[in-house]
């Protein structure tokens, strides 16, 4: 039997991120081959954390910068160890090569945080992206974390073609996972578009991209509210600051609503979900709750980025502000185009979310680095340099923040 140690950047939360439920995916994928898999976190428990003993995973509390942890791994003895974003693998990642150098180290990058970044920067800039936004110091660490695994799970199609065209990460050390969907516990239909009404938004306030797209859409909503004096919007999500609560305005129906239990009830409840996203990464948590709810979308180019192909959009993605108030208010009266929006739905989610699919596919090739794990790594004479060089410089600077700590 496999033994799987996953380090956590967070405590899973599938009811507050997509971060969250893609992780609990893997979690699941991993249990169901009969693995033992136990998580491990140096970051503070959380109201909204899953069970995760529900699930029969073992967790354990770790520390950062603390020689405990190379007890802890080797005490373990992983066969797998799968880091939840880059910052895990710079922490933890030598300290795993030096423990137990035989075992896999898969790096879960969510989203390309270096990419999100740069559409951020060229944002606040207002300005298109350039080279110079790509290149910068997250883009760095990112991908060197990237070829110190012997594996990347990545969530987007585009940000696969952006490793291997741009930053030149060989493909051999990337594998395509976006999120996985039980497509037979899905309901075979939903509430009808005469039982439904409002517009709806969720996601984590603590990631900026929602948070931008929070601002943005109370900038458009008055021009809908224009067409539609009765509709409101509904805005969802975890950990609302105050400056989010400070936007509700019952006399606009623009409603800060904060933490849904259930995503899934809200989302079909709602008639057309709103994700006017200006920048951002990886795939949206939103807008595949909106497609397992058959809840048509509006949503931009980078709402829509890796996730449908050459399929139909089930709603409409917008290139204009114009264009976004328009395909709001005529998705929302029109119930001929709110049908013909949501029958795309089924059909993606069966061509490109299929779990069943998807999980043996990852599933084989853990199985196939396993096999060549001596030449897979000879491969990547980047990452080997890379490993070289961090293990003394990470290991260094570790230890001198350990021992600063024992002096305090």
């Amino acid at each position: 039997m496999k033994k799987v140690l996953v380090i956590g950047y967070v405590w899973p939360e599938p009811n507050s991120s997509a971060a969250g439920s893609h992780m609990l995916s893997l979690l699941r994928l991993f249990k169901q081959q009969g693995w033992q898999v136990e998580f491990t976190s140096p970051a503070q428990e959380t109201l909204h954390q899953i069970n995760l003993a529900d699930e029969g995973i073992s967790q354990h509390a770790i520390r950062l910068n603390c020689d405990s942890f190379d007890v802890y791994v080797a005490d373990y003895n992983p066969d797998i160890v799968l880091f939840d974003r880059f910052m895990m693998e710079e922490q933890f990642g030598w300290r795993v090569d030096k423990a137990c150098p035989n075992a896999i180290k898969i790096l879960d990058t969510e989203d390309l945080q270096c990419l999100r970044h740069a559409r951020h920067q060229a944002l606040k800039r207002n300005r298109e992206l350039v080279d110079a936004d790509l290149a910068s110091d997250i883009a760095k660490r990112e991908i060197a974390a990237i070829l110190r695994c012997d594996l990347s799970l990545i969530i987007s199609p585009h940000e696969i073609t952006l490793l291997t065209d741009y930053f030149k990460v060989d493909s051999a050390l990337l594998h395509w996972l976006p999120f996985m969907v039980q497509l037979d516990k899905l309901p075979e239909a939903t509430l009808a578009f005469e039982q439904r009404q409002h517009f709806i938004t969720i996601g984590n306030f603590r990631h900026a991209p929602n948070w931008g797209a929070v601002l943005y859409l109370q900038s458009l909503w008055p021009k809908i509210k224009t067409h539609l004096p009765n509709a409101e919007c509904h805005i969802y999500g975890a950990y609302p600051p105050p400056k989010a609560t400070a936007l509700h305005n019952p006399k606009s129906g623009f409603l800060i609503k904060g933490w849904a239990e259930n995503a899934l009830t809200v989302m079909e409840q709602a008639r057309v979900c709103l994700a006017p996203l200006r920048f951002g990464a990886g795939l949206k948590g939103k807008l595949l709750d909106a497609m397992m709810m058959q809840t048509p979308s509006v949503t931009t180019l980078v709402g829509s980025e890796g996730m449908h192909g050459q399929q139909p959009w089930p709603g409409q993605i917008a290139h204009s502000d114009e264009d976004f108030i328009h395909a709001a208010v005529s998705l929302y009266q029109n119930s001929e185009q709110w049908s013909l929006a949501q029958s795309h739905a089924h059909t993606l989610l069966g061509q490109r979310y299929d779990a069943n699919r998807l999980g043996t596919a990852l599933i084989n090739k853990i199985q196939t680095v396993t096999d060549n794990l001596e030449q897979h790594r000879l491969a990547n004479f980047t990452g080997a340099m890379l490993k070289h060089h961090t293990l003394a410089s990470t290991r260094y600077m570790s230890q001198w923040i350990a021992a600063k700590q024992k002096q305090q």
